[in-house]
């Protein structure tokens, strides 16, 4: 607790001299903003609204290219290593960012240290992205509220194209399986990829399933399956864990590899970049209707 107390009141006085050195000389608000994000999501927004010289650090999972859409962007960047307010703090933040499943014990320290804290709560659809990407560019300045529009408004027209190119086609049956004993139902990011994508959720319509539930292993042998969307570099690689593991390893769609592959990060997409996720599975699934490229 001594060495927190000691990055408190270095990041108080360190952050009162950067606000004297801003209003003496008007510097622009936006120039002293120092972001520290928490979360895989955030950290996707973040590099897409916000100047290098203000991302002081990003979570670890912006690393990984298995979570996330920018991995190799994010190596210009430190990363936390520790998810611990001491950490945290001494990157002298003047904004992190966290989320809902952020511990709050954590998100309460930093706010006590007096930095301003921002805590993502809704995730599952476009609207929230759009929403997310509004309310950080908001907190950063005019020149990344100026990004998040442009953002947006690319983001509605590649959502729009896609649209027109699926008006006509057939929804294809799909499910995502998953070896942690659940499944994406209604309300989940699945779901809202299935929305944009040309697909039909049987978890959701056959299985009545709400968010990430355990699956009725029975009945869901007799859905008509089309395709399982999984994600993985090769389809063997993503077919490996469900070869023996019921009830999947008893479908005729795992059997018969009727796979729709897609990038790992793009399953669990939170920010704008779930777009690619969309264009990628609906490709994947209709791909008569790409034909032209």
């Amino acid at each position: 607790m001594e060495m927190f107390r000691l990055l408190h009141l270095g990041f108080r006085l360190l952050a009162g001299g950067v606000g004297l050195f801003a209003g003496g000389l008007g510097v622009a608000r936006a120039e002293a903003v120092r972001i520290v994000s928490q979360t895989v999501g955030t950290d996707e927004i973040v590099l897409a609204l916000a100047e290098p010289e203000q991302i002081a650090a990003l979570s670890h999972l912006a690393y990984e290219p298995v979570y996330s859409a920018v991995a190799e962007e994010a190596k210009a960047y430190p990363k936390i290593e520790r998810g611990d307010a001491e950490t945290i703090l001494k990157y002298r933040p003047t904004l992190v960012i966290g989320a809902d499943y952020s511990r709050v014990e954590l998100l309460e320290q930093i706010e006590r240290a007096g930095v301003k804290v921002i805590k993502i709560e809704h995730y599952g659809t476009l609207t929230d992205a759009y929403h997310n990407l509004r309310m950080i560019a908001a907190a950063i300045g005019p020149e990344a509220e100026a990004k998040a529009e442009r953002i947006i408004a690319d983001g509605e027209a590649r959502v729009a194209a896609l649209e027109a190119r699926l008006a006509n086609v057939e929804p294809v049956k799909v499910i995502a399986p998953s070896t942690y004993g659940v499944i994406g139902g209604a309300g989940t990011t699945f779901q809202d990829l299935c929305d944009h994508a040309g697909a039909e959720n049987l978890a959701t319509t056959l299985g009545g399933l709400e968010g990430h539930a355990p699956p009725p292993v029975e009945s869901m042998l007799t859905w008509p399956i089309e395709k399982v969307v999984l994600a993985a570099d090769s389809v063997d690689d993503a077919l490996a864990p469900y070869a023996k593991l019921p009830p999947y390893a008893f479908m005729a769609s795992i059997r018969e590899k009727r796979v729709a592959l897609i990038a790992p990060y793009m399953l669990s997409s939170v920010s704008h970049h779930r777009i690619k996720a969309y264009e990628a599975l609906a490709r994947e699934l209709h791909p008569e209707v790409f034909s032209d490229g």
